[in-house]
């Protein structure tokens, strides 16, 4: 990525690769736990991918993920009606046509195999196998493409949970997963200028009003830089979109257009994945979990320069406790101060096009959302509060 008066690129970072076929198998799963750790831990970018995932994974994301455009530029009583039928909501406001991304999100109650049942990964998941990538009728099985391919993805964080808790010891963090069983997911269309200009028109024809058209040229940033407060974060490698040249999606193909910051190499990279991987992001219960021995991820989204009909597609799963758990971090304080220092000593620069500001102008640190004693549901509200809410450092970005 360019920007700034200087033009400068991005440094890429290729995470760790983490095989499923090693993550499954637990004599192989032991020869690279330290390999995970040292992508997870403080030390580590804290984020990896996972290649080679079998059954329907990769089948189930190339059916869902062109969805999300179609159902961000969808009329709005339309996707209504659609979102109703296949049991989903938004967690954006869609009714605001200069948005920059648009949302749409299930809450996905997991259910362990039985110890008689074949797992996921020997079968495939269910619908998966009755998919045609020809199928022309979009949103059919929207609602259960989402959930199937979302209980993969949560077998996946839970799997890296096991290698996570045999070297941190005492099994906090599958125990943790397992006893809330909840995630949320989150299929995300970001829009192209070009996305924002068709929703800008349309309102305009709805309401009979006119205004002045949207240069969506000066956005560089389809989502600001945070840190997810789950324990872990599974998604899609993105799918890019052009509404004029496949061309330009080949251009950017090899890019994840993921930004992040590495603490320990006090630098930006820019995530660069293989085809039909699984990126997993540590989040801040992870880090507060594990007392700092993993570490979680700050980081954005950013939109490719100079081209203009360029969408992009993915889909999240927020793996999280139970809204009631209840967290001790009187063990965490060191971490945070480690974390708040690095940060301090590098500010954000022109030419990573978010602000000359600290980052602590942009992302409310840690230690001021959450407090020993605090539940899961209280830290998520404390959380959204200060990121967004009226007097939040993002609420008007």
């Amino acid at each position: 990525m360019k920007g700034g008066g200087d033009k400068v690129e991005a440094e890429i970072l290729e995470p760790y690769q983490l095989s499923c076929s090693d993550l499954l198998d637990r004599k192989r799963c032991q020869l690279i736990s330290r390999n995970v750790m040292e992508a997870l831990g403080p030390n580590g970018p804290g984020l990896l991918c996972i290649t080679g995932v079998l059954g329907s994974a990769t089948l189930l994301r190339r059916k869902l993920l062109p969805m999300a455009r179609k159902l961000a530029l969808l009329d709005p009583d339309k996707r209504n009606r659609i979102l109703k039928e296949q049991h989903l909501g938004s967690d954006v406001p869609l009714k605001n046509p200069e948005r920059l991304v648009s949302s749409f999100a299930m809450h996905l109650h997991y259910q362990p195999p039985s110890s008689n049942s074949s797992p996921w990964y020997d079968h495939g998941c269910g619908v998966g196998n009755t998919l045609d990538e020809d199928d022309d009728d979009d949103f059919n099985n929207l609602g259960l493409v989402f959930k199937e391919l979302g209980f993969c993805m949560m077998e996946l964080g839970l799997s890296i949970a096991r290698v996570c808790d045999r070297e941190i010891g005492g099994g906090f963090l599958e125990g943790t997963l397992l006893d809330s069983c909840t995630a949320k997911g989150r299929l995300i269309h970001y829009h192209s200028p070009a996305d924002q200009s068709f929703l800008r028109e349309a309102a305009q024809r709805r309401r009979k009003q006119s205004g002045k058209c949207i240069n969506g040229s000066h956005f560089n940033l389809w989502q600001q830089w945070h840190y997810d407060y789950g324990i872990f974060t599974i998604l899609t490698d993105p799918l890019f979109l052009s509404s004029h040249s496949c061309q330009d999606c080949n251009l950017i193909a090899s890019h994840s257009y993921l930004r992040i910051y590495h603490p320990s190499k006090n630098n930006f990279y820019m995530v660069k994945t293989p085809q039909d991987s699984f990126i997993v992001q540590i989040g801040e219960s992870a880090d507060i979990l594990s007392n700092g021995k993993l570490r979680s991820t700050l980081h954005c989204v950013c939109r490719p320069e100079q081209l203009e009909h360029i969408s992009r597609e993915t889909f999240a799963v927020f793996l999280q406790p139970k809204w009631s758990h209840t967290f001790s971090v009187s063990e965490h304080t060191t971490m945070e101060h480690i974390r708040s220092g690095s940060l301090q000593r590098r500010p954000i620069l022109d030419t990573d096009e978010v602000s000359k500001a600290d980052i602590h102008n942009i992302v409310p640190p840690l230690s001021s959302r959450i407090r020993d004693g605090m539940t899961f549901a209280e830290f998520s509200r404390e959380t959204t509060k200060q990121y967004y809410g009226g007097s939040g450092l993002q609420s008007n970005r």
